[in-house]
């Protein structure tokens, strides 16, 4: 079941394969401001198609895309941060600090029109007291 992610105005677009595996919410800095509610997926999994992209880092390893136009909140990629972390910011056992090299690829979830919220688990992470 193919899933399109759109910014309010629709110059953002991302096919995705399905519903996420996983769906967090943040409550750092930057996603407590925008309310999204991040779905998962492997970067090449998304086909997204963007004419007034434009994109946000704090610290250059997060990109935040938003669109330039309506200013929706659309997508992200950074290092897959949940392969050595726990959601209270702990490493998993095993792990040694640092920055992961997997990448992942976060589309906020609000921005799919079909897609029933209620239908998924969805686990706050504490990215304010953990990052």
């Amino acid at each position: 079941m193919t899933l399109t992610a759109a910014c309010h105005c629709g110059s953002t677009k991302i096919s995705l394969p399905g519903p996420p595996d996983e769906a967090k919410t943040c409550n750092c800095s930057y996603c407590q401001r925008t309310g999204a509610v991040w779905g998962y997926y492997a970067p090449e999994d998304l086909t997204v198609v963007a004419t007034e992209d434009r994109v946000y880092s704090a610290t250059g390893l997060n990109l935040h895309h938003f669109c330039g136009n309506c200013g929706g909140n659309t997508h992200g990629f950074s290092p897959d941060w949940a392969s050595k972390y726990n959601s209270d910011g702990t490493l998993k056992p095993g792990e040694a600090e640092g920055v992961p090299e997997r990448k992942v690829a976060a589309v906020n979830l609000n921005m799919i029109d079909d897609l029933d919220l209620s239908d998924l688990t969805i686990q706050a992470m504490d990215g304010r007291n953990s990052w």
